[in-house]
């Protein structure tokens, strides 16, 4: 329903858009860097094959803490130097296994600026990964009631994105993804023909980082400091937006 002709559907990542997420596995990573302590490989040298093997593994064995934890699981055999003991590799998973655990923290002004935005606009969460672990994510984020609709895709390329649109009814001048991810969230929705907003994130996932390709479709790209500005673009300044 259109709000003086100004709604608009509002499409937002969750990890590291809405709350903080990569940071517990950078900090897995770090932990498994230190018990690895290899002897000739520097730290960088031992993560690009970590990287190598994620990349390998994203399509097959999927994204969330399950996935990461075998991917750490097949790096530690590949450049352990020691015997493998069995000692070893409960260490090693349990560095992965242990992000399931981590609290929900909501990124500043997140709650806020949702509470604002959705008497206004249509609100949709769309996020990647393993189904259970992000539904129970979102239910434990306490921020589910503000979506219209909430959609967990093994990956986010422009095809899941015309998929999306296909079944809500989305009208794509009006549809905007707003996330963190320069390759999942940015360039894959503009290339479907989307809107997009890009809110930089300390700790996005280095595989998710390319080159933001603003022109590969008929979309908009705003690019925002922090997630309240989109206050500024989609509440003070939306004649801008819909004219």
């Amino acid at each position: 329903m259109s709000i003086d002709g100004q709604h608009q559907h509002l499409i937002f990542d969750a990890d590291d858009t809405l709350w903080e997420n990569n940071v517990h596995f950078e900090h897995a990573i770090e932990d498994f860097l230190d018990f690895l302590d290899h002897s000739t490989l520097t730290r960088e040298e031992a993560r690009a094959v970590l990287d190598e093997i994620e990349l390998a593994n994203a399509g097959a064995g999927g994204y969330g803490s399950a996935a990461f934890t075998r991917n750490l699981r097949l790096c530690y055999e590949h450049l352990a130097e020691k015997h493998i003991a069995d000692d070893d590799l409960r260490t090693v998973m349990a560095f992965g296994e242990r992000i399931l655990s981590q609290p929900i923290e909501l990124i500043a002004g997140v709650e806020a600026t949702l509470a604002r935005l959705a008497p206004r606009h249509d609100l949709t969460l769309m996020t990647k990964g393993h189904p259970e672990e992000q539904r129970l994510k979102i239910d434990r984020s306490g921020l589910g009631g503000y979506f219209r609709h909430a959609a967990v895709v093994p990956e986010k390329d422009p095809a899941a994105y015309r998929t999306l649109v296909a079944r809500l009814e989305l009208e794509p001048a009006r549809s905007w993804m707003i996330g963190n991810s320069p390759k999942s969230d940015v360039n894959a929705s503009l290339a479907a023909g989307l809107n997009a907003v890009y809110i930089p994130h300390h700790a996005t996932w280095r595989l998710e980082e390319q080159e933001i390709k603003g022109d590969v479709g008929p979309g908009r790209l705003l690019v925002l400091e922090r997630f309240p500005d989109l206050e500024r673009h989609f509440l003070d300044d939306i004649d801008a937006l819909s004219g």
